[in-house]
């Protein structure tokens, strides 16, 4: 009988973290003296690192497709945003009103009177 076992071992994330570091960071020793001084099978750690290149690829896309999205996200709010004003110009919102409320509108006069207020000046006695 051979003196290997049919069970695998488990390693923990933090081990196998360090092992694919420890590979990374030595390119002039192959996989098989790494995976020999650390008591793994070469063709664990080289799973272990082909998988970690595998994972790092899908968190870059990810990132990649986020920033998309906002980017899209961000031009259709602005598409939204000039066409409420656009639409908002050009209409009635109640008798006698005509058009956007000023907040939405470029300042050209802050329709301050003299008083310091923008509303009409009322009497008490109406």
């Amino acid at each position: 009988m051979s003196g290997k076992s049919n069970m695998s071992k488990r390693y923990t994330a933090e081990f196998k973290r360090d092992a694919i570091a420890l590979v990374r960071s030595s390119p002039h020793r192959n996989v098989t003296e790494i995976a020999r001084e650390l008591g793994v099978s070469p063709e664990g750690l080289r799973g272990w690192v082909k998988q970690a290149k595998v994972d790092r690829s899908a968190v870059q896309l990810l990132k990649k497709r986020a920033k998309k999205e906002a980017r899209h996200a961000t031009h259709v709010n602005h598409k939204v945003a000039k066409t409420v004003v656009a639409v908002a110009g050009g209409t009635s919102h109640a008798e006698g009103y005509g058009g956007a409320p000023a907040a939405v509108l470029p300042w050209k006069n802050s329709g301050a009177s003299a008083h310091g207020s923008r509303f009409p000046a009322t009497s008490e006695h109406d």
